[in-house]
């Protein structure tokens, strides 16, 4: 019975761990070009399970080789957070964001395009056309909606928030393993805890991904200069947010001085 509550409350924690502010600003930098809830949702989907993979391989390696990460290191890992927020925010208000979406969004259809080709018959030439995804059977339909789903957004959009989530996961890996180290003493069930604790962390993004994702989704629609506000008024708290936490680390707590002091948090 203890075991099973610590479990709920890991994954009641992990629920709560999507909400960090440099968590939820990262996501709705990323959101706030999508028009459609679901992809928003799909985005905090895997937001978390890049976190979770993170969370997952730096935890169980802290907990089952007694690794410690020395200052300068974990100072390092949190300083790419605030970079990736930098980043993010720039690409935003660049709109170098919407192009590489558009450029790399999958088309679905060919158009009605029809391909033809030519072949000699004795003194005659024939020409010969058809539309590849009718009559060859070229392009094949995703079946179940959440190959639609993947087909729709496209790898650029998938790789992003997974490479987004990963990144932030090695912030906050060490602090989980220190904190379930001092509750577990079972390094196997220690690291089940952090299973569960990401499947919270996953769980916690979609819902709040699906909540930021509708007004970008519904302005996108119908306001289009009042989502564009939006999408810049995102992209200038990425920047002012991650130029905090490069400032946080680099100099208040000395990564950028011959004495960092870290504290995992």
């Amino acid at each position: 019975m203890n075991l099973l509550t610590v479990i709920s409350i890991g994954f009641l924690l992990g629920m709560r761990h999507a909400t960090d502010p440099d968590h939820v600003i990262a996501v709705t930098t990323i959101v706030s070009r999508q028009r459609s809830i679901r992809h928003a949702g799909l985005i905090g989907i895997l937001w978390g399970v890049g976190h979770t993979i993170t969370i997952l391989f730096v935890g169980a390696a802290i907990i089952l080789f007694n690794l410690v990460i020395p200052p300068r290191i974990g100072l390092a890992m949190e300083l790419a957070v605030g970079l990736m927020l930098i980043l993010l925010g720039v690409l935003n208000l660049t709109g170098v964001t919407q192009w590489v979406t558009n450029r790399f969004m999958p088309v679905h259809s060919h158009g009605g395009v029809i391909h033809s080709h030519t072949h000699r018959h004795a003194e005659e030439v024939h020409i010969h056309g058809y539309k590849p995804e009718v009559d060859l059977n070229l392009e094949e339909k995703p079946e179940s909606p959440l190959q639609m789903a993947l087909a729709r957004v496209g790898l650029y959009q998938l790789l992003r928030p997974l490479a987004v989530g990963i990144v932030h996961g090695l912030a906050g890996s060490a602090a989980v393993a220190l904190l379930v180290l001092t509750t577990i003493r079972d390094p196997h069930w220690a690291i089940v805890y952090l299973l569960v604790f990401g499947v919270g962390t996953i769980a916690g993004m979609m819902v709040i991904t699906l909540v930021i994702g509708a007004p970008f989704a519904y302005t996108g629609r119908k306001f289009t200069n009042f989502n564009r506000g939006l999408g810049v008024a995102s992209g200038l708290v990425s920047v002012a947010f991650g130029l905090f936490v490069t400032f946080q680390i680099g100099f208040v707590d000395g990564l950028f001085t011959a004495n960092p002091h870290w504290t995992p948090h």
